[in-house]
């Protein structure tokens, strides 16, 4: 769902089950806040594979700054905006229209093609495609 490797999941699984709180749920919080990931729920592509091309091809920015990496950890308070040419792309414009609106824990202004992470997601504000049995991943994980 979110097109990581074997060995990049296996590191955002170390990472969720040193921290605090339930691993299972870090696990989904720390996939959900990458930027691919937001770019996807902020509606500037219908696809996570073209979100991800949106970002490693240079055409979205955080804070003002160009980021090129899909896996970057975007921290609450971060502004995500389209580049320039970016907030002219056909697919980005077409996104933007028949896309939902975000979850609870993002703000999008579509005028201006960026979004803001409000805060960290809550588990059950996480918009996934199929049922997800955290509890089963970390099982087989462990």
């Amino acid at each position: 769902m979110y097109g990581v490797g074997e060995s990049q999941f296996r590191r955002y699984f170390a990472r969720a089950s040193r921290q605090k709180g339930v691993t299972g749920y870090e696990l989904l919080r720390l996939l959900e806040t990458r930027l691919d990931s937001l770019v996807l729920r902020l509606g500037f592509a219908q696809t996570m594979r073209q979100a991800r091309q949106l970002v490693s091809h240079g055409h979205i920015m955080v804070d003002g700054k160009r980021v090129d990496v899909p896996s970057y950890d975007v921290r609450v308070g971060q502004r995500i905006e389209a580049g320039p040419a970016a907030k002219n792309f056909i697919a980005v414009r077409e996104a933007l229209e028949v896309t939902p609106d975000p979850p609870a824990y993002l703000e999008r202004d579509k005028d201006a093609v960026s979004g803001l992470l409000v805060r960290e997601p809550e588990r059950d504000e996480i918009p996934l495609p199929v049922e997800v049995d955290e509890r089963l991943i970390v099982e087989f994980m462990s």
